[in-house]
């Protein structure tokens, strides 16, 4: 199987880019391949109409799209911005869904995460990208907010907070029951 993964983020030192390598671990047996993602290589003008009828749509538009056509379960870990998606993240979702004939997910599996310091783990965000994404195509298999990142978890160990880390657990081995349905049924 091949994962895609990537935080909604440009911040270099990004908790959610952390998290949801951590995340991603849990999914890597011998036959997956894991590709991580960054945005900074993703780096398009901001979206405007007028900018794609003088300019098209960005190659790097198509090869961020051409990426997630190629993987088989996409885990994505949202940073909020004042409540709502990074500008970086937008800006690749505004360009990659102006792409003629498809859309944004084109039916993907996607793991949804948020984390951030307060209280509230990035849910803002997440509650919004549960409720727009399976509108872009995307087949939401799960999604989880960690509150209270560097309370909640450590480098090299992940969540230690064990309720969290159970409730997490819990979702990571339903995503993989609910992939493994959609193997057998492909294969």
């Amino acid at each position: 199987m091949k994962i895609l993964a990537f935080a909604g983020t440009s911040n270099k030192n990004s908790i959610n880019k952390t998290f949801v390598t951590s995340t991603a671990k849990y999914y890597k047996e011998a036959d997956d391949s894991i590709e991580l993602l960054d945005l900074n290589h993703y780096e398009m003008p901001i979206y405007s109409y007028d900018k794609e009828v003088e300019q098209g749509i960005p190659q790097l538009a198509h090869d961020f799209a051409a990426k997630m056509d190629a993987a088989d379960f996409l885990i994505i870990s949202l940073a909020e911005h004042n409540g709502s998606y990074t500008t970086a993240y937008k800006n690749i979702v505004d360009w990659v869904s102006r792409i003629p004939n498809r859309k944004l997910f084109n039916g993907k599996p996607v793991f949804l995460l948020a984390t951030s310091p307060g209280p509230m783990g990035g849910a803002t965000v997440l509650n919004a990208a549960v409720n727009r994404i399976s509108w872009d195509g995307a087949e939401i298999l799960e999604s989880f907010s960690l509150p209270e990142f560097h309370k909640n978890f450590e480098e090299g160990k992940g969540i230690i907070n064990p309720a969290l880390r159970s409730q997490l657990e819990a979702k990571v081995r339903k995503t993989k029951r609910i992939l493994a349905e959609k193997l057998t049924v492909q294969g």
